[in-house]
């Protein structure tokens, strides 16, 4: 294999080069751009293909057509150093093209794809750690210029670093709002009986425009630290376009041709469907091909999960699927339940849909700001993550967050940052200290702790840890502590001015040497940080 690739550095060094040797950064992306004039039809009469080869490493990437009889590669640099590359296709003109660029070392810790990290949570491909606290956005990035210029700066205001959006457009809840723009070529309409509109597309034909666009989007959540959780296929057509319903060979080509297009962007996951089991057009055999699909289309094994509707759970032991994508609210009515799903699944949990803070009729969309907030504390103190979303109808049907973007009006978006923030910058990964028996006290293995208390009303709290801690060593005798109390709610902390130190209460507990108690303002939803005197 070392000889093979000497001999092609070799050869391509020696070779006329197609492309001028450009300079770029370690997980930004490379683009080599061919014209070429094709008399049939260019998506799935033409194919090409680039291998692109750095000393011991080759990958294999999809070119694919980008209208104006251009088409195109993209590659996603994996390491530093010398690239090379040439291309391969049926067709004489495309075949053997080739070139060079140097990438450069990545900056920060916070660079390059987001990957599993210590079995339960994330980190980014260069080191540091990433907490998922998303939103959704299904519909955002069809909707109108002025609209997506306000739903990115309410994304930045709030700080949320992951959204749910859906590829293809999506009709329920998005009220009178039509994308300008579709995945394929429209034939063209005519309107039935009942006086709808009846779309007919050339589903050989792809739009490239339609994915320009939504490109366009992705980079826009790039430059703000947003993971794009793409959801490549769900039920919400309402008998409009029909993309709910294509034939499998469609559905196939749909996914090739997006991921060759979309698998060099760093901050992209593959959510293969939104309530998966509501497309009744797919077998459970379709679902899994296709996941396979994805897999196999994406040489830089971006996370993959699938979606589904409440309490529907796909076989998330499938190897392909890096993580646990569900609507479940149950696991987040305490921290249980997302402890024990860690503990079956041994995966990432994240609870993409747990209910919405709005005023809708639909049960999921009447949360207050508080009671979402209570639940993604109980997931995440659990080890797991969990996505917020707002349903608030305040008379502009076109500007419900949850479908469309916008503005954001609920008070859960500046809980969820204080608790982002907590997590980021201060604690990290967290499990629950002792999952069986206390289903109040998470730590971090490091020594420090957050105790929950949800909806109870305590007027104080005893000084009182698990001497269990997880999988790591237990907790010791002698450890003082500092405590401040957080109000999740609203996002504040109070230093509390006593000490701790800690002293066995028998068996599995510890209690303070001196037993003493923090004095608690009896109200719902307050948390207590113990750090360690160092």
């Amino acid at each position: 294999m070392k000889k093979y690739v000497t001999f092609l550095v070799i050869f391509f060094n020696l070779l006329s080069l197609s492309i001028t040797a450009q300079t770029i950064e370690q997980w930004s992306r490379f683009e080599a751009s061919f014209s070429y004039e094709h008399s049939g039809n260019p998506f799935t009469e033409v194919a090409l293909s680039g291998t692109f080869i750095h000393k011991d490493t080759t990958l294999t990437v999809k070119g694919f057509y980008d209208g104006n009889h251009t088409y195109k590669l993209r590659f996603m640099p994996i390491l530093p150093g010398d690239w090379y590359f040439k291309t391969s296709s049926n067709i004489k003109a495309l075949r053997g093209k080739s070139g060079s660029f140097k990438c450069t070392v990545a900056t920060t810790i916070t660079d390059g794809p987001v990957e599993v990290a210590d079995t339960f949570h994330f980190k980014y491909k260069n080191g540091g750690y990433y907490f998922p606290f998303g939103t959704t956005l299904y519909a955002w990035s069809h909707m109108t210029d002025s609209l997506r210029k306000i739903t990115l700066k309410n994304l930045k205001k709030a700080g949320f670093n992951k959204v749910r959006m859906c590829v293809l457009p999506k009709r329920y809840g998005t009220a009178g709002i039509l994308p300008e723009h579709y995945p394929f070529k429209l034939k063209n309409t005519h309107t039935d009986k009942a006086g709808k509109t009846v779309y007919n597309w050339d589903f050989s034909h792809f739009n490239p425009v339609f994915f320009q666009q939504l490109e366009e989007r992705i980079l826009e959540l790039d430059a703000l630290g947003i993971q794009a959780d793409l959801i490549l296929f769900h039920p919400y057509d309402e008998g409009i376009w029909g993309f709910d319903q294509m034939p499998a060979a469609v559905d196939k080509q749909y996914l090739e041709y997006t991921l060759a297009r979309i698998a060099s962007f760093k901050n992209v996951w593959w959510s293969l469907a939104n309530e998966w089991a509501y497309l009744d057009t797919k077998s459970i055999q379709d679902w899994d091909a296709l996941i396979k699909t994805t897999k196999e289309n994406d040489p830089y094994n971006h996370l993959i999960s699938i979606h589904g509707p409440t309490a529907v759970y796909y076989d998330y032991t499938m190897p392909e699927l890096t993580h646990v994508s569900i609507q479940d609210e149950a696991p987040v009515l305490n921290s249980v339940g997302t402890a024990t799903l860690r503990r079956v699944y041994k995966k990432p949990i994240v609870l993409d849909e747990v209910g919405y803070e709005g005023n809708l009729p639909s049960r999921w969309g009447q949360l207050s700001g508080e009671a979402l907030t209570h639940r993604i504390w109980n997931g995440v103190i659990a080890g797991g993550y969990v996505t917020h979303g707002e349903v608030i109808d305040s008379g502009d049907p076109d500007n419900i967050v949850w479908a469309n973007g916008g503005e954001l009006k609920g008070e859960s978006w500046k809980a969820v940052k204080f608790l982002k923030e907590l997590i980021t910058d201060d604690l990290g990964p967290l499990h629950m200290a002792d999952i069986s028996r206390d289903i109040e006290t998470a730590t971090n293995g490091k020594g420090d702790y957050l105790i929950y208390f949800g909806e109870q009303e305590r007027g104080e709290w005893a000084f009182s840890l698990p001497k269990k801690n997880g999988e790591l060593d237990k907790l010791k005798e002698g450890i003082e502590y500092e405590a401040t109390i957080i109000d999740a709610s609203n996002g504040t902390q109070t230093l509390v001015s006593e000490r701790f130190v800690t002293a066995s209460a028998g068996r599995y507990r510890m209690k303070d040497v001196a037993d003493k108690k923090i004095t608690l303002p009896k109200k719902p939803y307050l948390a207590i940080r113990l750090r360690p005197i160092k």
